[in-house]
């Protein structure tokens, strides 16, 4: 008897996703599958683990780019073991804090001025005059990163 193997229907079923999700992170290299000798797609049973990271990751707010990296990582495109995760998560960690802090900045500067150079706001704090805030970037330069304003 051969390895086992689960249909897309089933696999889609146990973790949640629509059919075409799979298909979908086939495409983007981040699961795989095979065909049988009627032509038939089917996985492996670690499919399942190797989804829930991935639907984590998403969770977290790592792009399913970032996520395809990760698990590039790992020998022989083999599914994650709990060492594998525990470095997997410390990495994304980082990365979801620095998302933190920068949330965090927004949220405190969002009823200020947004330096965005629009020059039409009558009772906007300060008056971007000659938009001389288009010398420290392009888009609403306070909110993306400049905390003083001019």
């Amino acid at each position: 008897m051969g390895e086992p193997s689960w249909t897309p229907g089933r696999v889609a079923k146990r973790c949640g996703v629509k059919v075409s999700t799979l298909h979908f992170y086939e495409q983007k290299g981040l699961i795989r599958s095979w065909r049988n000798t009627g032509n038939q797609r089917r996985y492996k049973p670690d499919v399942l683990r190797r989804i829930s990271v991935i639907k984590a990751a998403q969770k977290m707010g790592i792009s399913l780019k970032e996520i395809r990296e990760a698990l590039a990582t790992l020998p022989d495109n083999r599914t994650p073991n709990t060492q594998d995760w525990e470095r997997l998560s410390t990495l994304w960690r980082e990365s979801l804090n620095a998302r933190i802090s920068a949330l965090e900045r927004l949220r405190d500067r969002l009823t200020g001025c947004i330096g965005c150079g629009c020059l039409s706001m009558k009772n906007c704090p300060i008056y971007n005059e000659d938009d001389k805030l288009g010398a420290r970037g392009v888009g609403a330069v306070y909110l993306e990163g400049e905390s003083t304003q001019a």
